[in-house]
């Protein structure tokens, strides 16, 4: 019995872990955010966060980003923390939607724009250009193909894509990849535009 509490114990701590997630670096550094259990929603971990934003030279002031598959928000909100100037988040799960605006109201966020609406949808919509675009899909449905079409009428020049993916992207004559990583499945790269 004892045994069965103690694992019970356990459990719930190990759950409320997994539903938090802490801003790395700027004005929000520690900050936690919370988020729901939603089928395939995968924080980016801190290590590949941290090498993103060495990547990227920590300083984003003035940056306008796009969190297209916006999840748990912790990258739009990191930028904001880092100094973006304005961070649109897209979100079409209504947990995570709900989430993201609880998490606005902590960080009292109001450069943050958030979207319920489907990726594709918004980027057909929205005409808005941006200076870096994050691009964390859902994995195994095939969303890239769909989506890195779209996104250069949405790039401002010398405009970057972070993207993440459970396999390796590699240059073509479409994108460049100016830098990649791996961390245990998650492959990960900054992209810019071949025609730049």
């Amino acid at each position: 019995m004892a045994g069965s509490l103690y694992k019970n114990l356990v459990l719930k701590k190990t759950q409320k872990k997994l539903n938090t997630i802490r801003i790395n670096a700027g004005v929000w550094r520690s900050r936690v955010l919370k988020f729901p259990n939603v089928e395939g929603l995968r924080p980016t971990p801190d290590r590949v966060r941290q090498t993103l934003f060495n990547w990227l030279g920590q300083d984003l002031t003035g940056s306008t980003c796009l969190d297209l598959f916006a999840g748990t928000g912790v990258m739009g909100f990191e930028a904001l923390s880092r100094g973006a100037s304005a961070v649109t988040l897209v979100e079409k799960s209504t947990p995570a939607y709900k989430a993201l605006l609880e998490n606005q109201q902590l960080l009292k966020a109001s450069e943050a724009h958030i979207l319920q609406q489907d990726a594709l949808q918004f980027l057909s919509a929205n005409q808005q250009r941006f200076s870096l675009i994050f691009l964390d899909p859902p994995y195994e449905q095939q969303w890239l193909p769909k989506i890195l079409p779209n996104l250069k009428k949405h790039l401002q020049k010398e405009g970057l894509v972070y993207v993440e993916a459970e396999y390796a992207l590699h240059s073509d004559d479409e994108w460049q990849v100016l830098k990649a990583g791996k961390a245990g499945n998650v492959f990960y790269h900054l992209l810019k535009s071949s025609h730049d």
